[in-house]
């Protein structure tokens, strides 16, 4: 008798754990969306030291990211279910802004973003 109610509370338990578990394993356990790119000048050659700006259009939050040697820029970790602004600055010169929408379902975005330099 002890053995039966034994395996009942274990079937039950195994019950309830495997409820429990099951919506964790459907959600996207991913940190979220990743924004990388270049800025380059009208010749298509990085510019070094460019400042990227990015800006949530709903909280109007803005982050910014110095370019390296390699002209490249990331954005980690970006919400889906937020819209952004992007844009480069370098000498007083600013490239055209673009934009990230929340309905672009990708996880990973590449914005090139060219400065007139002239």
């Amino acid at each position: 008798m002890k053995a039966g109610k034994a395996l009942l509370v274990t079937a039950l338990l195994g019950t309830v754990l495997a409820t429990v578990a099951a919506p964790a394993k459907d959600k996207d356990t991913t940190p979220g969306r990743l924004l990388s790119g270049k800025v380059v000048d009208k010749q298509d050659n990085v510019i070094p030291n460019a400042v990227v700006y990015i800006t949530d259009t709903r909280s109007r939050a803005t982050k910014t990211y110095i370019v390296g040697p390699d002209g490249t820029y990331r954005f980690p970790a970006l919400s889906a279910n937020e819209d952004y602004e992007v844009y480069a600055q370098f000498n007083g010169k600013s490239s055209d802004t673009k934009r990230v929408s929340q309905f672009d379902d990708r996880k990973v975005l590449n914005v090139t973003l060219r400065i007139d330099t002239k």
